[in-house]
């Protein structure tokens, strides 16, 4: 039974101390009442071992945004899975605006990878060894959705994400079918077209090296535009297991949200 989790994204928002706190404050009670799904909050490094305090008597799960696969080395800004372990459980590894290079070059018009499936896949394990949860970014870019290479595009990045790893440790994983035309445009993928790239596409892939019990056991997320408007229709695709939401986790009805992922998902169960 795979349990479905709702991950917040804040990206680079709410990064002080006190806004953070004051958002979680007016939130968690009502989040952590909600059964039947996971709930995440991702915030900035900045405010994570605050929240991580605020959150500590409640059920509601934490994760970086990010990381390095080092445990410590002259690498300037960046966090290691030494510093996080102990502090949150989760990781979001190989977002897209981190693999197109939109963090460094966000005006770039020809934006270049700067995180690829090699670094990805070493985030995974050295998350892994330390006890984080990653949750794996995967999703192709406009050009390729319309070309028809979504299917060999998403299963390579999944493929190479995992490679070298156990079965049990695959099922730790989360993925998050992201694609990339879909992140913070308004404009996202249908259901159905969701649950169709999660089962055949990146269950496939999973299954082709790990065996069908192992891709049965992932939870795979939808993220890209997720919102109040949409999240109970794609939470009723057997196939998708939760959303990893970024502008609407940052509003007081991203609670709502969450429970109405958590009514789809028992709602679909009975029928």
């Amino acid at each position: 039974m795979r349990i479905p989790i709702i991950a917040g994204n804040w990206k680079m928002n709410l990064g002080r101390v006190d806004e953070a706190l004051a958002f979680v404050r007016s939130i968690r009670h009502r989040l952590n009442e909600i059964e039947g799904v996971e709930r995440v909050l991702c915030p900035p490094f900045t405010v994570l071992a605050a929240v991580a305090d605020i959150l500590r008597p409640t059920h509601i799960g934490l994760g970086a945004q990010t990381m390095h696969w080092d445990d410590r080395g002259a690498y300037t800004g960046e966090v290691s899975p030494a510093m996080l372990a102990g502090l949150c459980q989760y990781v979001i590894l190989g977002h897209s605006e981190r693999r197109t290079g939109r963090v460094a070059f966000p005006d770039h018009a020809a934006q270049v990878s700067v995180e690829n499936d090699t670094a990805v896949n070493r985030k995974v394990h050295a998350a892994l060894a330390h006890d984080l949860i990653p949750i794996i970014c995967v999703g192709e870019n406009l050009a390729q959705n319309e070309a028809g290479q979504t299917h060999e595009f998403v299963g390579g990045q999944v493929r190479a994400a995992l490679e070298g790893l156990t079965a049990k440790q695959v099922e730790r994983c989360v993925i998050a079918y992201e694609p990339l035309w879909a992140i913070g445009t308004g404009k996202a993928a249908t259901p159905a077209d969701a649950n169709r790239i999660i089962g055949l596409t990146i269950r496939g892939a999973i299954a082709e090296v790990f065996g069908e019990a192992t891709a049965a056991a992932v939870r795979v997320q939808y993220g890209g535009s997720v919102n109040l408007e949409n999240i109970a229709a794609f939470m009723s695709m057997p196939e998708v297991d939760g959303a990893l939401v970024g502008g609407a986790s940052l509003k007081p009805d991203f609670v709502e949200l969450v429970r109405q992922a958590a009514l789809a998902r028992c709602w679909s169960k009975r029928t």
